[in-house]
C-alpha cells in the first residue's frame, strides 16, 4: 500500500549527488532528507521574493531544495559554524542568491533585526533550543518558523526527547503563532506567525 510518505523525486537539485558525495567523504551523516527537501521547496514558493534564513547549513542538502524553490528575486542566508561543511555548500551551490556564514548561529542571530525573515528554517541548535525567542522575533507577521526532527531519531542522545517535548510544548503556547505538527520526514513542526 502507498503511504503519503511513499515518494519517488524524479527532480531533486541536480547539486544533490555531489553534495552527498563530499557529505560521505568528511563522514557527515546528519543530512537533511528528501521529504524535509520536499517540503521546504514548496513552502519556500509560496514566499516570492522572499527573504530566508537557514540556521544549520551543514553540507548544503536541505539548501538545495531551498534554493529550487525560491524565485528570482527571493534571498537565502544560510548559518554554519563549521567550515568543512560550509565549504561543501559553497563549492556545490554557487548561486547569487544565497548567502553563505561562517559563524555560531546565536552571534548571527543576534546582528539581524526583528521581523526581518519571510521563512525560517532551524535546522541546528540555535534557533531551536537555544536563542529560540530572539530567533521568533526574526518572523515576519505571516511569515514562516519550520524546525524538523521532532520524531524520536536513532542518535539522539540520552535526555534529548524530554527537550524536544519542552519545545514543542513552548511552541504550541506561543500566541503570535498558529502551530501544527507534522508526522512527515523526520517529524516537522511548522508555525505561521499571525501577530506582532
Amino acid at each position: 500500500m502507498t503511504t503519503l510518505n511513499d515518494f519517488s523525486y524524479t527532480d531533486k537539485p541536480v547539486a544533490l549527488t555531489a553534495i552527498d558525495a563530499a557529505s560521505t567523504a568528511v563522514d557527515f551523516q546528519q543530512r537533511s532528507d528528501d521529504l524535509t527537501g520536499a517540503f521546504v521547496r514548496t513552502l519556500v514558493a509560496s514566499k516570492p521574493g522572499g527573504r530566508l534564513l537557514e540556521l544549520g547549513t551543514g553540507a548544503g542538502r536541505a539548501t538545495a531544495w531551498l534554493l529550487a524553490g525560491m524565485d528570482a528575486t527571493a534571498t537565502l542566508l544560510s548559518v554554519e559554524s563549521d567550515e568543512t561543511l560550509i565549504e561543501i555548500a559553497r563549492t556545490h551551490l554557487p548561486d547569487s542568491r544565497l548567502t553563505l556564514v561562517c559563524d555560531r548561529g546565536e552571534t548571527v542571530i543576534d546582528t539581524l533585526a526583528r521581523e526581518s525573515f519571510d521563512l525560517i528554517f532551524a535546522d541546528t541548535w540555535p534557533g531551536k533550543y537555544n536563542h529560540l525567542a530572539e530567533t521568533l522575533a526574526l518572523v515576519k507577521p505571516g511569515g514562516f518558523y519550520l524546525i524538523d526532527d521532532m520524531l524520536p531519531q536513532p542518535n539522539w542522545p540520552d535526555g534529548h526527547a524530554e527537550k524536544v517535548l519542552a519545545l514543542v510544548k513552548t511552541l504550541e503556547q506561543d500566541t503570535r503563532f498558529h502551530a501544527v505538527k507534522l508526522s512527515w520526514a523526520t517529524g516537522l513542526m511548522l508555525l505561521t506567525r499571525v501577530s506582532a
